[in-house]
């Protein structure tokens, strides 16, 4: 992990959702488990979909269902998100010391945006509900036809609706996929070390964030 860069600060800010913003991970190892019971399959422990969750919905299904069951992946995906809409929000909240990165981050006049893997659907009801009193200039879930991180499109698509350069845009996020997606769009990679796969963001040499007043520091919002 490099040492804390204060004063670097951005002309943009991008935000991976889940295991950065959002503290996701119950809801979503509930849904997949209330659908994996429903279909006769074993469940898995809560900490395994931290490894499971990160590169889009049909690869959460595909890591969560046992071998052999190709067949079954398109009914199941449709399941699951019919599961996972009605309980997003039982248990998701903010990580703690969220509140106070973006209350920085607007009174520094930093513009920010959202990019995730989740479906874009899910996604904007997440950030609506949560960070609602916070203006994100763009929000980009998984779309079809669009590939997902780590390409760069979507980041770049971003940078540019941040109206800021990518070279002048800090990525944030909380695996080994956001910090090749900040390096693919030749923008600032900023790990939390907070969120699900720590130990990638460390092992990619990224600036690193333990809470939420070091990203602060981190990202020079914490002065005039």
């Amino acid at each position: 992990m490099r040492q804390e860069k204060a004063g670097r600060r951005p002309r943009g800010v991008i935000f991976d959702l889940d295991g950065t913003l959002a503290d996701s991970l119950d809801d979503i190892a509930s849904a997949m488990n209330r659908t994996l019971r429903a279909h006769g399959f074993p469940e898995h422990p809560v900490p395994a979909y931290r490894t499971f969750v990160g590169e889009g919905v049909r690869k959460l299904v595909e890591r969560s269902l046992p071998p052999e069951t190709e067949a079954l992946r398109d009914a199941f995906v449709a399941a699951y998100q019919a599961d996972y809409a009605e309980h997003m929000l039982d248990e998701t909240r903010l990580f703690p010391g969220i509140p106070e990165v973006l209350d920085a981050l607007a009174a520094a006049e930093v513009p920010v945006g959202v990019l995730s893997n989740k479906p874009e659907g899910p996604t904007r009801t997440l950030v609506d509900a949560l960070c609602g009193r916070w203006n994100f200039r763009a929000v980009f879930g998984e779309r079809p036809g669009v590939p997902r991180k780590p390409d760069p499109g979507s980041a770049l698509a971003l940078a540019d609706a941040l109206a800021a350069p990518p070279e002048a845009v800090a990525f944030v996020g909380d695996t080994g996929v956001d910090m090749l997606t900040a390096r693919a769009a030749s923008m600032r990679p900023v790990g939390v070390l907070w969120g699900f796969r720590p130990r990638e963001v460390l092992a990619s040499g990224a600036e690193a964030a333990r809470t939420g007043a070091e990203l602060v520091r981190l990202l020079g919002v914490d002065g005039p």
